[in-house]
């Protein structure tokens, strides 16, 4: 089993967590299905707490996320049928999620999947940041299907609010890019 690089408290010492850690790397997150709810970094501990309920913290890509409730019943029902059940879930809602907790794998599965995983947030990247006009033609990105460099951002959102529309001027294929956030 291999854990996220980003993954906050993580402690696999007991058999039991182990096991939840891969029953959750199965749980594929509804708005990209190519990857799941640990490869996207949204799985932050998995701990047996005193009354011996599996509790497995979760921290949602942004408060007002859609998918929350889903992946809450996905991630219970994955770890009832594997027998791990009791669990409950507790959302960390701080610090905010970002998309640096994705995995190299998960960066790996977004790229196969037709998706330009996010660049790494740098220092100076904020929730809200204000930028002249210009700025915002957005950054040249590799195309995930023909890997040219030729390409431009189409519309600043995408399927979800979390990435951006881009399509490729030499092969002409859309595509979408996952947003540093």
């Amino acid at each position: 089993m291999t854990l996220p690089e980003a993954t906050a408290t993580a402690s696999v010492t007991d058999p039991r967590s182990a096991q939840a850690w891969d029953v959750l790397a199965s749980v594929l997150d509804p708005e990209v299905p190519a990857l799941s709810v640990v490869d996207l970094g949204l799985v932050r501990d998995v701990a047996w707490a005193q009354d011996g309920v599996l509790e497995v913290v979760l921290t949602p890509t942004y408060s007002g996320c859609p998918a929350t409730e889903l992946i809450e019943r996905n991630v219970l029902e994955a770890l009832q049928a594997a027998g791990l059940g009791p669990a409950r879930m507790r959302m960390r809602r701080a610090p905010a999620w970002s998309s640096d907790w994705i995995s190299a794998e998960g960066r790996r599965k977004l790229h196969a999947y037709g998706i330009a995983p996010p660049h790494l947030a740098t220092s100076d990247t904020a929730p809200v940041r204000f930028v002249r006009r210009s700025a915002l033609a957005g950054p040249a990105l590799e195309c995930p299907r023909c890997g040219s460099h030729d390409t431009t951002r189409v519309s600043e959102f995408g399927s979800t609010a979390c990435k951006a529309l881009y399509r490729c001027l030499a092969c002409l294929e859309p595509f979408e890019y996952f947003k540093p956030i």
